[in-house]
């Protein structure tokens, strides 16, 4: 039986904060492509429209059932995307030497996406049905540790360091939001400080190549450190107001590599300058302190996890794409999430988005 609170409590805030997103995505997107309409620009501008579009019906179904099934689907929904990793692996489509796509049924797709919230769920379901008032010891969290370290073998092998840095990065959010002992904690720092030299020898030469490019971007300015230099060049000479639409010249004249992608923030700040980019921040933050609200507001564990989790998607591959793109940290490869080009992504946030309504939809239920 349809219970009417359900529609009731539909935040229709958030839906809004989304539907803003969307609407700059679209538009950036545009600009970003609009040079390449001769070489198939417009066709990547028509395909993320229609995953938009599916990401909105993704959405919408994700608030159709009570999120605590979830906890009996989290480990099943894991190995499924585990399984499509591994097919990856056998026979993954491969582009500019990565191996990171599956194709099916005429559409590709990128599993590591959707591992994000996998793991998410995963943890949630182990944490809430494993409290430890005290804290998690080190030895208390071998099956997370092991959750996340299995994908990320997965991923790093495609390779995608960025999208494995980033399950890394969501994953240790999560224990530490479920609250790990500081004592174990600084072990894991002083641990991942002592593996880092054994970690560099293992990393892709044009992946060192970046890392040394970013502590001295003149070291090789037509080679690894290119994009910094033309995305730091596109930034700053967007100013205040910026060049307007469809007049950003890095753009247009493609110095700006990976513009629809990795690189769409740069395309942004060029066109609108700081007040663009301030408000596309701001709205950014506005969404992500709404999805902490709903974290807190949670009536179980189990619902903040997931909002907390999710949350944790919006932020660090805000945080990190941002800093990529001005310089402050090295090129990653990650995307902007929702702006940058990438169906898989989309439809991956959209259930995120779609499970922070159903939680917040729900709340009374626990009153």
């Amino acid at each position: 039986m349809f219970d009417r609170r359900l529609v009731q409590n539909f935040d229709w805030i958030l839906v809004l904060i989304l539907l803003l997103l969307t609407l700059i995505s679209v538009i950036n997107l545009y600009s970003a492509t609009y040079p390449m309409r001769n070489a198939g620009g417009m066709q990547i501008f028509m395909k993320q429209t229609y995953w938009f579009l599916i990401g909105f019906v993704v959405m919408l179904l994700a608030t159709t059932f009570d999120y605590h099934l979830l906890q009996r689907l989290a480990l099943p929904g894991y190995f499924v995307v585990l399984g499509l990793l591994v097919l990856v692996s056998l026979v993954g489509g491969r582009i500019s030497g990565s191996q990171r796509w599956l194709s099916i049924g005429g559409f590709t797709i990128q599993p590591s996406e959707f591992m994000k919230m996998a793991i998410v769920i995963l943890l949630a379901k182990f944490f809430d049905e494993h409290l430890q008032p005290g804290g998690y010891r080190l030895r208390d969290l071998w099956q997370p540790f092991l959750y996340m370290a299995i994908p990320c073998a997965l991923i790093v092998k495609q390779p995608d360091l960025g999208t494995s840095l980033m399950i890394l990065i969501i994953a240790f959010s999560l224990i530490l939001f479920a609250r790990m002992r500081w004592k174990s904690f600084m072990i894991l720092v002083v641990a991942g400080m002592g593996s880092a030299p054994l970690l560099w020898f293992k990393l892709k030469d044009y992946q060192q190549r970046r890392i040394l490019t970013f502590i001295d971007p003149e070291l090789d300015p037509l080679g690894a450190g290119y994009h910094i230099q033309q995305s730091k060049i596109a930034i700053g000479s967007g100013m205040f107001w910026g060049k307007g639409f469809l007049h950003g010249t890095q753009t247009s004249l493609h110095f700006l590599p990976e513009q629809h992608t990795d690189f769409a923030f740069s395309v942004l700040a060029e066109e609108w300058g700081f007040l663009g980019s301030l408000i596309l921040l701001v709205i950014y933050f506005t969404l992500i302190l709404w999805g902490l609200s709903i974290a807190a507001n949670s009536r179980d564990r189990f619902g903040a996890l997931i909002a907390f989790g999710v949350v944790t998607i919006l932020f660090w591959q805000l945080v990190i794409n941002v800093c990529m793109t001005t310089g402050l940290l090295p090129v990653v490869g990650i995307p902007l999430v929702l702006i940058s080009y990438g169906g898989s992504s989309v439809l991956s946030v959209m259930a995120g988005l779609g499970l922070l309504l159903n939680i917040s939809m729900r709340r009374f239920m626990f009153q």
